[in-house]
């Protein structure tokens, strides 16, 4: 004894929508992947700008000369 028939009509839209949900998550699987090698990309690019304008290190600056009052002034 059946409770439930599916129809024509019913099977077919079951089937559209299983058909829809593949296409999102095959589209979903392609941005991701092309997302992913966008930020690879941009990565590679910043560390060749890193490597290119890199500075040869300076020496540390001087320290400034430490003046001490020998004998003080005299102040009339």
């Amino acid at each position: 004894m059946t409770i439930a028939k599916i129809t024509g009509p019913g099977l077919a839209s079951i089937a559209v929508g299983v058909a829809l949900l593949w296409a999102c998550i095959i589209g979903e699987h392609g941005i991701v992947a092309r997302a992913n090698a966008g930020t690879a990309e941009t990565l590679r690019a910043m560390r060749a700008l890193r490597l290119r304008h890199r500075r040869d290190p300076v020496t540390a600056p001087a320290r400034p000369a430490v003046r001490r009052a020998t004998g003080g002034a005299r102040f009339l």
